[in-house]
């Protein structure tokens, strides 16, 4: 398990690298920069600007700066929020980011599974068509989607629940970004698990299990279930990501102070160091989650844990 985990932390290392390089590179290229709006100032002044961010040297040398500073963890000062570094910035803005992420994971992992154990053992029944068919739509509706029809009915129609703000992270400022989130995740979740529960009900150790007389209840909850959550141990960690890198627009619409929208604002603004701060962050966050899965996974299955030892 040690060497597996090496051997992915070898990947991992080049992996971010590639990614940060391309996000460098490609900031640069597209049009605009960050003091397009400055029309109004001297010539003189701009220049001077550019040579205090280092924005006026070749882009290669711009980028070997930026390296050395970022592996000392120091992303530089935000060109927008002029009072503030990046690592100011993301500081506020992760634990809002985290939070949502979190708390959507567990709601979609609560929904969704209890969604999906109800659909197998009810399988071509009623309440299984109709899970799988809210289920269809779940995937088909985006976040940014489902997000301004939730605000528009619970906010707007019902006033039942605030619109926008975070309030240090009250509850009724949380449940509508959060549910907005959860909502594909609860629908991809309650497939798979109804995919793994049915794969293992129908093999041979619950057979003879049923054979032996044992309750339905103990054979789903003790049998069933530690294999049926298999499959869905290896989603988690990319989903975990996708949730929290997917709160990009949702903080945007519900006007959040997480990282998703200083990326945001970043990315209009041309706010290169704030844009680069942002991507090593969620970069690092995906490859640390999808390790986190696989040793997991490995852990849960014997099969998949004595290919890696061997």
């Amino acid at each position: 398990m040690l060497s597996y985990t090496l051997r992915r932390l070898a990947i991992a290392v080049p992996t971010l690298f590639i990614i940060v390089t391309a996000a460098f590179f490609l900031m640069r290229a597209a049009p605009g920069g960050p003091f397009d709006a400055e029309a109004d100032l001297e010539p003189e002044v701009l220049a001077n600007i550019r040579a205090a961010y280092e924005l006026d040297l070749p882009p290669v040398e711009q980028y070997r700066n930026f390296l050395g500073r970022a592996f000392r963890g120091d992303f530089g000062p935000s060109l927008v929020y002029k009072d503030f570094s990046v690592t100011e910035l993301i500081a506020i803005g992760l634990p809002v980011s985290i939070t949502l992420g979190l708390a959507a994971k567990l709601l979609a992992l609560l929904l969704g599974g209890l969604a999906g154990i109800v659909a197998a053992l009810r399988q071509n029944t009623l309440v299984d068509h109709t899970v799988m068919a809210v289920a269809m739509t779940g995937i088909a509706l985006p976040a940014f989607v489902t997000a301004p029809v939730l605000a528009l009915i619970f906010g707007l129609w019902l006033q039942w629940l605030p619109v926008a703000g975070w309030n240090d992270g009250a509850l009724a400022n949380l449940v509508l970004p959060v549910v907005a989130l959860a909502l594909p995740q609860v629908a991809v979740i309650a497939r798979l698990m109804r995919g793994g529960m049915l794969e293992v009900l129908r093999s041979n150790f619950v057979r003879t299990a049923r054979s032996r007389g044992l309750r339905e209840r103990t054979i789903v909850w003790r049998h069933v279930l530690p294999s049926a959550v298999v499959p869905l141990v290896g989603y988690l960690g990319p989903a975990l990501a996708a949730v929290m890198t997917g709160s990009l627009v949702v903080e945007v619409i519900f006007n959040l102070p997480g990282v998703g929208r200083y990326f945001v604002q970043g990315a209009l603004n041309r706010d290169y160091p704030l844009v680069m701060g942002i991507v090593i962050i969620y970069a690092s966050f995906i490859l640390l989650f999808n390790l986190l899965a696989d040793l997991v996974y490995a852990l849960l299955d014997p099969r998949v844990r004595k290919g890696l030892e061997s």
